[in-house]
């Protein structure tokens, strides 16, 4: 099997392997599939991390304000009431106003965070350096356990109006955030290689060659930015690996230029002639005036 290092611009994001017989329009549609879904679960994480420390979501029509603007304004969290978390509330207001503040106990709180690890971790670029490629079904399993670990401390369920809630449901409105700008839409993906595009048209084969064991470095991003920039022909992680080695072998140079030091070569009992001197009454001979 062919092994694609996948990244978006110099970031590593996922290993894919596929075959080289495989139409780069099924290699374009996976890979893009799985590059969002990766950005899908890192926002639900992040929204779940909220969750565990400030609850539920409130209404937008409450959210940034004050508790007197909100009294003020007599409005009312209904959902609030009806979605609250199992074994209890702990009372954790939210400074930016998001959240109603009615989080889960710490130990439900628990529950979510190392669920947040573990899909992490399934999704986390750290793979490529271990070898283990990212497909969509590892993407639907971080999915599935982050939507079991909210039902375990929210069997309720979630308001309508929570971003968690939009995410499992595919509703979620990402227009005017910088979570859209990340987003590759399927049908404009495009991916390049050695400073060629692999056009949908054509098979993964007529691009690399016939050897199934290749293993390359191609470029994720939306068609029409051009060609991104090339690889470097040495990683920054063999750069820091060749400065030190010349380092070490310039410090090693340096200690041997001071082991060969011949100065005392002219030191006074270095002197082959002195003894000579000494016995014809030449020593300590000075020729200018007394």
């Amino acid at each position: 099997m062919v092994k694609i290092h996948v990244k978006k611009g110099d970031e590593s994001q996922f290993l894919y392997e596929t075959s080289i017989d495989t139409q780069m329009a099924d290699i374009l549609k996976d890979c893009a599939t799985i590059y969002n879904g990766r950005l899908k679960v890192d926002r639900i994480c992040g929204e779940m991390e909220e969750l565990a420390k400030h609850g539920v979501s409130l209404p937008p029509n409450m959210q940034g304000l004050t508790d007197e603007q909100v009294e003020e304004l007599k409005l009312k969290d209904e959902w609030g009431e009806k979605c609250k978390p199992s074994g209890g509330v702990a009372f954790n207001k939210d400074k930016i106003g998001c959240r109603n503040g009615q989080a889960p106990t710490s130990k439900l709180a628990e529950v979510l965070t190392k669920t947040i690890k573990e899909a992490k971790d399934m999704i986390s670029k750290k793979k490529v350096d271990a070898d283990v490629q990212v497909t969509q079904k590892t993407v639907q399993d971080a999915l599935d356990i982050l939507r079991g670990a909210v039902t375990i401390v929210y069997p309720m369920g979630l308001p309508p109006h929570e971003p968690i809630r939009a995410e499992f449901e595919n509703t979620e409105d990402l227009s005017g955030k910088q979570a859209s700008l990340e987003v590759i839409d399927i049908d404009q993906a495009s991916m390049w290689w050695a400073g060629k595009e692999l056009l949908p048209h054509k098979k993964l084969g007529d691009f690399i060659g016939k050897n199934e064991k290749t293993k390359i470095v191609a470029k994720l991003q939306k068609r029409g930015q051009g060609a991104p920039s090339r690889e470097p022909v040495v990683s920054q992680e063999e750069q820091k690996h060749m400065m030190a080695y010349y380092y070490r072998k310039q410090e090693d140079f340096k200690k041997l230029d001071k082991e060969q030091d011949d100065s005392f070569m002219d030191s006074k009992w270095a002197d082959t002639h002195d003894l000579h001197r000494q016995f014809q009454g030449l020593n300590n001979i000075k020729w200018g005036p007394r």
